[in-house]
């Protein structure tokens, strides 16, 4: 990760074209894919909703505004995934009714309420894999030993003095390495993810 405090939603705003928007592509495509075959969307048209969705993120991020929020982002992402659902099901001749899929349209007023069950499994999972991206994105960044001692303690839990030891390094080297990795990451993850949200909680 570059050597700045700006979060990637900053390096969007600034720069849509930036390596920071492919970024964001290799965060949330996958998520979102999963999401559209949630809604009986064909793998046939899956790659052009995804883009739709994505484009629309780039043409309005210049307008959201996180306003320290909780979960704004998630929750933005969230809309614009429901907004272009519901037009993809009305552009189609045959609607859920014809599909044999009544359901759909309940389905998406689930998602859109914020305090249904189904959108707080959109809030888990958005987080859990922002996460678990975030952190594929960021180990090539980091020395092998830098990111074994952040792993073995942040992510396996292991004690601090027990990976200096197997590391054979210092107990100062293990704070160091675990803390230099979290910041990173706290600073990718700003604005996309809650502060309590999994390892970024850990101090």
């Amino acid at each position: 990760m570059e050597d700045t405090s700006l979060s990637l939603l900053d390096h969007l705003r600034r720069s849509p074209q930036s390596e920071a928007w492919n970024r964001l592509v290799a965060l949330y495509a996958p998520l979102l894919r999963a999401w559209l075959r949630r809604y009986d969307v064909q793998a046939s048209d899956a790659d052009d909703l995804l883009q739709e969705v994505l484009l629309a993120v780039s043409k309005d991020l210049g307008t959201f505004e996180h306003r320290g929020q909780s979960g704004a982002f998630r929750s933005w992402l969230r809309s614009i995934l429901i907004n272009r659902l519901r037009n993809f099901w009305r552009s189609r001749d045959r609607g859920p009714q014809a599909r044999g899929d009544s359901d759909i349209h309940h389905r998406l007023e689930q998602l859109e309420d914020p305090a249904s069950e189904l959108s707080r499994i959109w809030n888990r999972e958005h987080d859990q894999h922002v996460a678990r991206q975030l952190l594929a994105l960021a180990q090539p960044h980091f020395a092998a030993n830098t990111w074994q001692a952040f792993r073995r303690v942040v992510l396996d839990g292991a004690r601090a003095d027990a990976v200096a030891a197997e590391l054979d390094t210092s107990l100062n080297a293990v704070f160091i390495a675990k803390s230099r990795v979290l910041s990173r990451l706290r600073q990718e993850a700003a604005g996309l993810l809650e502060s309590s949200s999994g390892f970024l909680a850990t101090s």
